[in-house]
């Protein structure tokens, strides 16, 4: 059997490795477009802070890894996939076939129009080649200006900091990581920030990035409420999003909305093709709709589930990605579950506690808990996930849980046991 896998990171490495576990006699093939050892670009910050050497940025650390194992490493990007002859056309001009193809490319970042975006010294976050870059400029002191604040941009934004730049967030929403958080946490975290000795715009558009003659490589417009604000800068960031890796997926056949679209066995609509990660739109455990959910535990679980059903074990199914995502600025750890923005006829509530850093918000549907929000009550994280993951009906607990949010626990314990009983 011969099993190829399109995609260097979390989601391919794993698949390989459970394939290979599975079928010791498989021919197995990763392509990766970088030239660099497979790599997780969530540890590229803790590279720019200093906590680790680029090689701790590596998926295996055991030289000759993927070479023990029989997994051949290619380097090469994928222009074309001809489902119907089960091959793929690579950027060298050579072609790979297979009997089970696996789509886990991952996502990139999204440039936003803004005049002088492609200026050198303006840079994602991404690669590891985009980290050599920034690291040279970002030094003690230089003035950067990071373009969004969202949940890949605040962890960028903490390695930047750690660096001791003179830093300055611009985000064009009302609050930090608006798609993680509310209002009230989202300005809790730009709160902080400020706090910490950064310059936060919310409600803020960068207008254009025009290189200068002087001191600083830059003059950056900053369009605010107030006005335009001019800015000088060293180094430009952009972290204003990322989109799945899907252009090379035309004339595929592959059903293709906001990622591709897979079924729970991570399989797209043409058999022996499988999609996992970034990449892959999945039903949503929440809303049952498709989601593309871009983190790491999702790409490794799809990556899992994924490589038994390629090895022809098929008795691995997603259940649904629950929207989970926690962070850490600087200290102030946040998280969001599930349906945090709540539903219609739902019901809430919420403590805050400004001068503490801590917040808590909780979502219902009937008696079941189906989202929330928290910072700084880092104890409540697992709980949370248990309740919206299993479902539980809370009854009395649910009214308790609105007079005093803070009674997850008990609320847990009790609930899950009435469950069991029943």
């Amino acid at each position: 059997m011969k099993h190829l896998i399109i995609g260097a990171g979390p989601s391919g490495v794993t698949a390989a490795e459970q394939i290979r576990k599975l079928d010791p006699s498989a021919s197995i093939t990763i392509l990766g477009d970088e030239l660099e050892a497979p790599y997780s670009r969530m540890a590229i910050p803790y590279h720019l802070i200093g906590n680790i050497k680029e090689e701790g940025t590596h998926l295996r650390h055991k030289a000759g890894h993927f070479e023990r194992l029989n997994i051949k490493l290619v380097n090469a990007r994928v222009e074309k996939i001809d489902s119907a002859n089960k091959s793929v056309q690579l950027s060298t001009g050579a072609t790979e076939t297979y009997d089970k193809l696996l789509i886990a490319s991952g996502s990139r970042p999204v440039s936003p129009p803004i005049p002088g975006i492609g200026e050198p010294g303006v840079h994602s976050c991404w690669t590891l080649e985009d980290a050599r870059a920034i690291a040279a400029l970002a030094k003690p002191g230089a003035k950067v200006i990071q373009i969004g604040a969202g949940f890949i941009a605040c962890i960028i934004l903490e390695a930047l900091a750690r660096r001791d730049v003179d830093l300055t967030v611009v985000e064009m929403e009302d609050r930090m990581v608006p798609r993680m958080m509310d209002s009230i946490a989202g300005n809790m975290i730009k709160d902080w920030c400020e706090y910490k000795d950064i310059d936060v715009f919310t409600n803020g558009q960068v207008t254009e990035i025009k290189r200068a003659d002087g001191a600083h490589t830059f003059k950056v417009s900053v369009k605010t409420q107030e006005g335009i604000t001019q800015l000088d800068a060293d180094l430009v960031i952009t972290a204003t999003g990322v989109r799945p890796c899907v252009d090379f997926l035309e004339g595929s056949g592959l059903t293709v909305d906001d990622g591709i679209i897979v079924d729970k066995d991570m399989q797209t609509n043409i058999a022996d093709i499988y999609a996992a990660g970034d990449v892959a739109q999945g039903k949503d455990f929440c809303t049952g709709e498709y989601a593309v959910q871009a983190i790491q535990p999702t790409a490794v679980e799809h990556g899992l589930i994924a490589a038994q059903n390629m090895a022809g074990l098929n008795r691995a199914e997603s259940g649904g990605t629950i929207n989970m995502n926690i962070l850490d600025t600087m200290g102030l750890i946040s998280c969001s579950f599930g349906m945090w923005q709540g539903v219609e006829g739902g019901h809430s509530c919420q403590l805050v506690e400004k001068d503490k850093w801590r917040y808590i918000n909780l979502q219902f549907d009937g008696d079941v808990l189906i989202g929330a929000t928290g910072i700084g009550h880092t104890q409540h994280v697992g709980i949370i996930r248990g309740l919206i993951q299993a479902e539980i009906p809370l009854g009395k607990w649910k009214d308790k849980l609105m007079r005093d949010p803070l009674q997850l626990m008990p609320a847990y314990l009790a609930s899950t046991q009435s469950a069991a009983i029943r």
